[in-house]
């Protein structure tokens, strides 16, 4: 159980911070490093644990419970995603993928 939890973490992790460069340079091959910098940013969203407590609970679901993690919130960056221009696209997208990186942590996992 113990180790399924680190393969867990490093897949969050790794989902989060590495897997947005095949993104960017999929997607954006022009301007990947761009894209990929405005993807890190979209982490930023996760400032919306600091009204959770405990902040940080492994057993708890992100989706749904943090304010920035809503599915109201997460229909508004499908939107952006298909609506906003190039920058704004790129974020709504980051945005939307870090929903699913904190939805398969929860719901992959158990």
């Amino acid at each position: 159980m113990e180790s399924h939890f680190y393969i867990r973490e490093i897949i969050h992790y790794f989902l989060h911070l590495v897997f947005p460069i095949v993104i960017a340079k999929v997607f954006f091959k022009n301007n990947w490093k761009h894209a990929y910098f405005l993807l890190l940013a979209t982490m930023l969203v996760d400032l919306d644990h600091i009204f959770a407590n405990p902040i940080f609970d492994p057993n708890r679901n992100s989706i749904g419970y943090h304010p920035l993690h809503t599915y109201p919130m997460i229909a508004l960056y499908f939107l952006g995603a298909i609506f906003l221009k190039k920058n704004y696209r790129i974020v709504a997208i980051g945005l939307l993928f870090h929903m699913f990186t904190d939805f398969q942590d929860f719901y992959f996992w158990k």
